[in-house]
């Protein structure tokens, strides 16, 4: 667990040292604190529309190169909503734990610490999981681009 908020630490002195002047002024009206709430918002929010199945919604908010690793698959942007509607996994509720964001230029990073309750093919549980949300500015809006759980063991 250390290393990985180490390596983030890192990754983020390092893209605002080397962000260029342009990069800075392209971030919208506001500071980086205001755009990482704004993306701890947004994630929540997201939680909240997988549990209800709000599709529309949570399309929306995809990037159209977004991927999605899971403990036991990688689907794409056109295969997730796919299982999410389908039922192949139902999200019903994410505890959030902790949660942390990083603005690195026009990349913006979340870590939530959660205890998901999901069906997955069938079977509830509840599992304890790091979640890493990977967004990109598009304009006005951030895109999810990544989404990746690693399931905590020893909790």
């Amino acid at each position: 667990m250390k290393r990985v908020w180490i390596g983030l630490i890192l990754a983020a002195f390092a893209a605002q040292d080397g962000a260029s002047a342009q990069e800075r002024k392209w971030l919208p009206a506001g500071t980086p604190a205001e755009a990482g709430q704004e993306l701890l918002r947004l994630s929540r929010d997201r939680w909240l529309w997988m549990a209800e199945r709000r599709m529309d919604a949570l399309e929306s908010l995809f990037h159209e190169e977004a991927f999605f690793v899971h403990v036991g698959a990688a689907m794409t942007r056109s295969q997730e909503p796919g299982v999410i509607r389908g039922g192949g996994i139902q999200y019903r509720q994410a505890d959030l734990q902790e949660a942390a964001a990083r603005i690195l230029g026009r990349t913006g990073i979340v870590l939530n610490r959660i205890r998901l309750t999901a069906v997955v093919g069938g079977n509830e549980g509840v599992n304890p999981f790091m979640v890493t949300e990977v967004s990109v500015r598009q304009g006005n809006a951030w895109k999810l681009a990544v989404l990746s759980f690693t399931r905590l063991m020893g909790e």
